[in-house]
């Protein structure tokens, strides 16, 4: 479907302030889809631009978002960006979400030579290497490695020495089991199962039995959020081995409210990735207010009351960008990349220091470990202690549990 016949409607909020020319910043945003469920970023924009607007704009000029729906299809996301560029003219674009619709952008911006922040794809700039490309998460250096580090230094920590290994084939989660593979082998453990699946694979029965007959250690997933239901629906009927220590790693679901509601209790034990947990040693003055900001809105709108994963981020990808126009006194693309090259951003989750390729200097991917659930009650998510950082060491906020099946009954 082409972009114009799926744009939303322009958000004029420069010209309501009287500004014929506001900035626009340009993106595709998964409203609907498989991947409608990181549509709350749009909040997190919208924050973003109504507090850049209200503090009178950047260069002198209001704000304004164009967002266009990209139906969660990596087939649009071309068209989509072509119009961002040429039909709304955009002066700055920010990607879409995760590495499956990046990837389709990536050669567009390196042969327009165009400034783009990246919304959650992993290692999308290592091949590409454009160096006007940089990420809005905390993924860090190498991040097609380092990105698994965390699950596996607390793997390394109990003793794992059999590694299983299991992906949907799609761009982030197969990334995340190739880094995964290559922590693991510098971490000499000996990988006994390695698979891919399908991306509409539903029943993982057979999959968990292989697991367990290879009797690993360690379970590291990459999974999207309707298989990373069905494998911890397969796990409650069919277990997994006590040898298992930590399983988890790179599974996306668990992050969003709705997972965390649905599957309770049936989260205890589990060890993933995310970029914040309402945890004593992240809580800040600057995310408490984005969040008292964004609850009343997200509960309004029917989207993710928690809101920890996406919308942060989409709130910092605009202060990247407000800090690359404002260093470099223009809309110049290659004067805004080399600005914030050189520079390090003060953002609501902390500073932003990047490398060549657009990555974080400082890995702050958290690996944290659902422990003590009860019922389905959201509200208890909302509390320390039920979603615990493990890693980075300096965010840690409680102890590992293991192995895996102790955990569950916690």
């Amino acid at each position: 479907m082409a972009a114009s016949s799926i744009a939303m409607p322009s958000v004029l909020a420069g010209r309501a302030f009287g500004q014929d020319t506001p900035i626009r910043f340009g993106a595709s945003i998964s409203l609907t889809g498989a991947l409608s469920g990181t549509k709350n970023g749009q909040i997190g924009y919208e924050l973003w631009r109504d507090d850049v607007n209200a503090s009178g704009g950047l260069l002198g000029r209001q704000v304004e978002l164009v967002l266009l729906d990209d139906q969660s299809s990596a087939s649009n996301i071309p068209a989509i960006y072509s119009a961002l560029a040429d039909v709304e003219k955009c002066d700055v674009l920010f990607g879409p979400y995760g590495a499956s619709l990046t990837a389709p952008v990536m050669p567009f911006i390196k042969q327009r030579d165009l400034f783009m922040i990246g919304m959650f794809p992993l290692a999308a700039n290592e091949k590409a290497r454009h160096d006007k490309f940089f990420h809005s998460a905390a993924w860090g250096p190498n991040s097609g490695t380092d990105w698994a580090r965390g699950f596996f230094d607390l793997a390394k920590s109990v003793g794992v020495k059999r590694v299983a290994i299991l992906a949907n084939d799609l761009e982030f989660s197969k990334n995340a089991a190739v880094g995964g593979a290559k922590v693991a082998e510098e971490y000499s453990m000996e990988i006994v199962f390695n698979q891919s699946y399908p991306p509409n694979t539903s029943d993982f029965s057979s999959i968990l039995r292989n697991i367990s007959a290879a009797n690993p250690d360690a379970v590291f997933v990459g999974s999207y959020p309707a298989d990373s239901t069905a494998i911890i629906h397969g796990i409650r009927e069919i277990g997994l081995p006590d040898s298992v220590q930590i399983f988890g790693g790179a599974m996306i679901g668990p992050q969003y409210g709705s997972l965390l509601s649905s599957l309770g209790p049936e989260l205890n034990g589990v060890v993933n990735s995310h970029l914040f947990a309402p945890e004593p040693t992240m809580q800040t003055p600057e995310i408490k207010k984005f969040f008292d900001r964004y609850v009343p809105i997200a509960e309004k709108q029917g989207v993710d009351p928690l809101g920890y994963y996406v919308p942060p981020f989409y709130y910092v990808a605009g202060q990247l960008a407000a800090a690359a126009i404002t260093g470099a006194g223009s809309l110049d693309q290659a004067a805004m990349a080399a600005w914030l090259h050189g520079n390090t951003v003060e953002t609501i989750v902390g500073p932003a220091a990047f490398n060549d390729i657009g990555d974080w200097t400082k890995r702050r991917v958290l690996m944290v470990q659902i422990q003590n659930v009860k019922g389905n009650d959201l509200a208890q998510f909302r509390e320390p202690g039920h979603q615990v950082i493990l890693d980075p060491p300096e965010l840690k906020s409680g102890e590992f549990i293991h192995p895996y099946n102790k955990a569950r009954a916690s």
